[in-house]
């Protein structure tokens, strides 16, 4: 029943990832745009799903906080800058978002965007960071909590953030060739190419400080499930690049999408059986079983969940169902 949880935490972390990276990806691209009008258009193309999308990390949080309480302590403990930061961003977000175009003045909504673009940098760097911190280990003590933050501030943490941030701009400009007229995504494919390149870069780099960084040697308890997960992470990406190339943009918008799901699905299977390895006590390090709640608890969260997941599952397909296809001059303006 923990593998049942642990991997749903899992699908939901990654769900938000890449239902939510969009959205921060499409914030990030609005730095690149002095047209108010672009980044309008932009932002209306993420509209309809904007709020259903952040649903995903509410309900991963919920998982996290009843079926882990163990995981989740230490894991807010041991992380907190970077899920701060994270958190803030979110915020950001959603707050930018819904009042830019209170202002009439032109100036107030620029400024609105900013505030989008930085939380779309923050939240995605953030998770990043915290997806590292799991990979390399923590200093978790006998005692059963983390010890200190400075395991956040090196290399592989710094390199895995900014590999996070250029997956989500590159996620981003795909949805946007998919979801914006003709015209507009044929101008922003070769953006989109660009963008999937510099996640290739990104992501290689991580790769490599990753092989040489003793902590996440140390840490991997599979690493060649570890090192088949990137390569594959790095196919999808060049599966991207290929399929913008010939113009099918769901193709492309599908591969960023799986690109950036990968990394939750490396993480826990490079790690499993633990979920939090201790870099300071090996005897410590704390498995799925022992992070979970009691099994009667979990059989409760199940009865609880089980109408939950498929409501939350048929919203999603119902809002891409209806919003399927273009914008175009007669959808709806949202921001």
């Amino acid at each position: 029943m923990e593998l049942a949880w642990y991997a749903l935490l899992g699908l939901f972390f990654a769900g938000y990832l890449v239902l939510g990276g969009y959205d921060y990806g499409v914030g990030l691209l609005l730095a690149r745009s002095a047209d108010a009008d672009r980044r309008r258009a932009a932002l209306n193309a993420v509209g309809p799903f904007f709020l259903g999308n952040e649903v995903w990390l509410v309900a991963a949080v919920g998982i996290l906080f009843g079926a882990f309480p163990v995981l989740e302590g230490e894991l807010l403990a041991g992380c907190y800058p970077a899920v701060v930061g994270a958190l803030t961003g979110v915020i950001l977000v959603t707050v930018g978002v819904q009042l830019r175009s209170r202002p009439d003045s032109r100036w107030a909504r620029a400024g609105w965007d900013r505030v989008i673009v930085v939380g779309s940098l923050l939240a995605a760097l953030g998770w990043g960071i915290v997806l590292a911190a799991l990979l390399q280990g923590v200093p978790l003590r006998a005692d059963g909590h983390v010890a200190g933050v400075t395991h956040l501030f090196t290399p592989f943490a710094a390199a895995a953030g900014l590999a996070v941030v250029t997956l989500v701009a590159a996620h981003g400009a795909a949805f946007l060739t998919l979801r914006m007229p003709a015209a507009e995504g044929d101008r922003l494919r070769p953006l989109a190419r660009r963008l999937v390149v510099a996640a290739l870069a990104a992501i290689t780099a991580a790769t490599v400080v990753g092989l040489f960084s003793d902590r996440v040697r140390a840490a991997a308890q599979r690493p060649v499930v570890g090192v088949l997960l990137a390569v594959l992470l790095v196919a999808a990406l060049l599966a991207a690049w290929t399929a913008l190339g010939r113009g099918r943009a769901g193709v492309a918008f599908a591969a960023t999408a799986t690109a950036l799901a990968l990394p939750v699905v490396l993480v826990g299977a490079t790690l499993w059986p633990y979920v939090l390895v201790s870099t300071v006590e090996p005897g410590a390090s704390l498995t799925v079983a022992d992070a979970a709640a009691s099994a009667p608890t979990l059989r409760l969260l199940g009865w609880l969940a089980l109408p939950l997941l498929p409501a939350l599952l048929g919203f999603q397909a119902m809002c891409w169902w209806i919003f399927r296809g273009r914008t175009d001059g007669r959808a709806p303006v949202y921001w």
